[in-house]
């Protein structure tokens, strides 16, 4: 740790909005509040939000517009693809295309599988990445939850062994969203295509993260969200080989995507579609979601990733001596505690309902966590085994029919969060732990909210 730290006191935390917000407490006095939960969105980079307010009067519709500010906004949005394309180190012939999220480029590259693909995908994931295969004319194989890396090679080689011929694509995560673990990206995609399989990277914990190199993993297609590259304006990235995305029907059919349109003699209409990016960009694409996009990768790139991910790893290392000094807390792992991690944990507290925890850290202490299964439901049932969650006062989601009920608090930082917010945490974790909540509470709308009726 002693490394990382001599790091840190050159590696300032970078400038993000809401750094210093201050929050109400339930008590009434305001704090400064400590934003955890950079998993689910990120903070906008200063960079990013002061590039795209210089842009903002400029703003134009793009590809198709004879004025200037069209044809500076299609500059801007097509350097703005060259510029992702150069922080993914793309191969020649690959391709950028501008999605919502990470989400949307996942449902987009199910969209245009050939039939009778047959996909691989980790039970694991999240469901983002676990869900948009179920097509009609696709096959999907879960795959249990791996307990090693070299498990999750072993597990993937076997299955593609037991695979007739025929399209084959393997999804897999780059970093947990619930556990933080990397995952074994460059043995999988080797594994994947020992066996003429293609594969996708789910990179949406892994970019804002780590660098990542599609030439260097070798993987055919990445996919990842603005919001969680400190680019919180609607736009995501598919980035990756071309022939699939060119062959199939546009993702979604409009103007953009298509080149030619005309009436037949029979009544019907002929589309001739865009090849491209542009054929799956159809409708007037998110120009200032994707220079945001670009603006994050050359701030991120311009700091540095080894010193972004030195500074990361110093505040892991703190925030894991911290709450290794609380018996009562449960840090939730796949691989093993060691494992190397992206700054992202989930744990339970003995006798504590994550979301009534949860909540209390936030009405009490004004630090923002999130609690749940994260959206990746197989993955947390897998990690608490039978731990049901312990009664509370409020706020436990509830179980499906015939299950238990179940729920963690999800930690997660990055590049913009100062020492003092994983202090802070550590501390008021303790002090829930031994002392309790100082206010009772309860359930509103869904929400485990303090009860302002009763004194605490």
């Amino acid at each position: 740790m002693s490394a990382y730290a001599d790091t840190v006191s050159v590696c300032e935390p970078l400038a993000v909005l809401g750094r210093d917000v201050e929050v109400p407490l339930v008590g009434g006095e305001k704090v400064s509040y400590a934003a955890l939960d950079y998993a689910a969105s990120a903070p906008a980079l200063q960079r990013v939000w002061d590039d795209v307010a210089a842009y903002a009067p400029y703003y134009g519709s793009v590809h198709r517009g004879a004025g200037y500010l069209s044809q500076l906004s299609t500059d801007l949005f097509e350097q703005s693809r060259a510029t992702v394309a150069e922080f993914l180190d793309l191969r020649d012939g690959d391709q950028v295309v501008f999605t919502r999220a990470t989400t949307d480029s996942l449902n987009l590259l199910a969209s245009v599988l050939p039939a009778g693909t047959r996909v691989f995908v980790f039970e694991t994931e999240h469901h983002a990445s676990l869900l948009p295969w179920r097509r009609e004319d696709v096959g999907v194989s879960y795959l249990r939850a791996p307990r090693s890396p070299q498990e999750a090679v072993a597990a993937l080689d076997q299955a593609l062994a037991q695979c007739p011929e025929g399209p084959k694509l393997v999804c897999v995560t780059g970093a947990s969203n619930v556990t933080g673990e990397i995952w074994p990206v460059r043995e999988l995609a080797a594994t994947a295509h020992r066996h003429g399989a293609r594969i996708v990277l789910d990179a949406a914990q892994l970019a804002p993260h780590h660098p990542v190199s599609v030439r260097d993993l070798d993987v055919d297609w990445v996919a990842f969200s603005g919001h969680k590259l400190y680019a919180p304006f609607g736009a995501g990235v598919l980035a990756g080989r071309s022939d699939w995305l060119d062959a199939a029907e546009p993702y979604l059919a409009g103007g953009g995507a298509s080149r030619s349109v005309a009436r037949e003699a029979d009544g019907s209409v002929a589309v001739e579609w865009q090849q491209g990016p542009a054929r799956h960009e159809a409708g007037s694409p998110n120009v200032i979601g994707a220079y945001a996009i670009a603006s994050a990768c050359k701030a991120l790139t311009e700091a540095g990733f080894e010193g972004l991910v030195a500074r990361e790893q110093y505040l892991i290392g703190r925030l894991r001596a911290g709450l290794a000094e609380i018996p009562q807390v449960k840090v939730l792992t796949l691989f093993g505690e060691e494992h190397p991690r992206v700054g992202v944990l989930s744990f339970v507290v003995q006798d504590w309902n994550s979301s009534h925890f949860s909540a209390a850290l936030s009405a009490e202490y004004g630090i923002g966590v999130r609690d749940g299964l994260f959206c990746a439901h197989p993955l947390v049932r897998t990690l608490l085994g039978g731990e049901e969650a312990p009664p509370s006062e409020c706020g436990a989601p509830e179980a499906l029919p015939g299950e238990r009920s179940l729920n963690a608090i999800r930690v997660s930082f990055g590049a913009g969060t100062p020492d003092e917010h994983v202090d802070r945490f550590v501390a008021a974790v303790r002090e829930l732990v031994t002392e309790g909540a100082r206010w009772a509470y309860r359930t509103e709308g869904g929400r485990c909210v303090p009860d302002t009726r009763r004194q605490p």
